[in-house]
């Protein structure tokens, strides 16, 4: 446990791209000013909810180490993920760290036996020092996720269902018995009969193994009914993030409302009126290059420094939003609020 008892503290974390020729190339920013942290006693879920072209796979390549920051840092356990250079240390990393691909199939090689995976994701964490531990281990994990290794010995990727092959993906995750799991749109290839027990897994994993998780996604339905907090992106920024029932179902952000619009009310107390599928809007590459608020341009309630200058985070009752309407500069700007 880190000293300030946070397990992942990502601090004001920036990520910058060239895209285009050297010569007069184009300066994306495709995470901007991003913070949030996990507590090391409170296993939850957060979510990470975005359109395409939001900034939400970066950040998850971010926070596996796939990238550095441009600006900014990712703590976990206290410290800078960026300064890991020493492969042991790296490899320590990731057995607390584990991903959760959005492809299981993707996962493994169709041409090798799931099983081979398992047993060598157990011996190379140092799990198990030989088969029969390793077999343990595996059925372990396995049985965690609903399977057991008598039902994946010996098959093919493609010998397995969908939903099998992501249960197999989670139990391969959960072998290094890891603190925080990274599912990045984990049930987006998976039927949508399968894909309430995939994201059930993840709050048992909470619950029961006291695994905290990210999980990334563009469905609000699913958002909404397995997360604890969750983190709306848009064009790089967490526009508004809190309690996911607060923000889901009393949005103060005007993109976040204009999300709920698409989203039919849930039934009191019962968040499974919302396990249909709810996808966020097509991006618009044009909002990253905009000064200021990048959903300036489709606001209802856009002002003048909307247009000039980046929103502040404003905490506003239980939830954190980027947006001048709850801000002492728009009196300042001699601006009004909306009627």
């Amino acid at each position: 446990m880190s000293a300030n008892g946070k397990l992942l503290d990502v601090q004001h974390v920036t990520v910058e791209f060239h895209i285009g020729g050297l010569m007069g190339g184009t300066l994306l920013t495709a995470v901007n000013d991003v913070s949030f942290s996990m507590e090391s006693d409170k296993p939850e879920i957060f979510t990470l909810a975005g359109e395409s072209g939001s900034g939400k796979t970066t950040l998850s390549r971010l926070l596996l180490r796939d990238l550095d920051p441009t600006r900014g840092k990712v703590l976990f356990e206290g410290r800078d993920v960026s300064t890991i250079r020493n492969r042991s240390k790296f490899h320590e990393f990731m057995k607390k760290v584990q991903p959760v691909f959005q492809n299981p199939f993707e996962t493994f090689n169709p041409l090798r036996r799931v099983d081979a995976y398992l047993f060598d994701t157990a011996m190379n964490f140092g799990m198990a020092s030989n088969r029969r531990d390793a077999a343990k281990v595996v059925d372990d994990a396995l049985r965690n996720v609903g399977l057991s290794l008598d039902e994946v010995t010996q098959r093919y990727p493609h010998e397995l269902s969908g939903g099998q092959i992501q249960r197999v993906s989670v139990a391969r995750a959960l072998i290094s018995k890891p603190k925080l799991i990274l599912a990045d749109e984990p049930v987006s290839m998976v039927d949508a009969s399968l894909r309430m027990e995939i994201v059930n897994l993840f709050q048992k994993l909470r619950d029961e193994q006291k695994v905290s998780v990210i999980y990334i996604t563009h469905d609000l339905a699913t958002a909404y009914y397995i997360s604890d907090r969750i983190g709306i992106m848009l064009r790089g920024y967490i526009v508004e993030s809190g309690p996911v029932a607060a923000v889901l179902e009393r949005p103060i952000h005007p993109y976040t409302q204009l999300l709920k619009e698409s989203v039919p009310s849930p039934t009191p107390n019962k968040r499974e009126s919302w396990a249909t599928h709810i996808a966020l809007g097509t991006t618009e590459v044009k909002e990253y290059g905009r000064v200021g608020c990048k959903f300036a341009g489709r606001c209802p309630h856009v002002m003048d420094i909307c247009r000039q200058a980046d929103p502040p985070d404003i905490q506003v009752g239980s939830q954190t939003v980027k947006c001048y309407l709850y801000s002492d500069q728009v009196e300042k700007s001699g601006a009004g609020l909306p009627s």
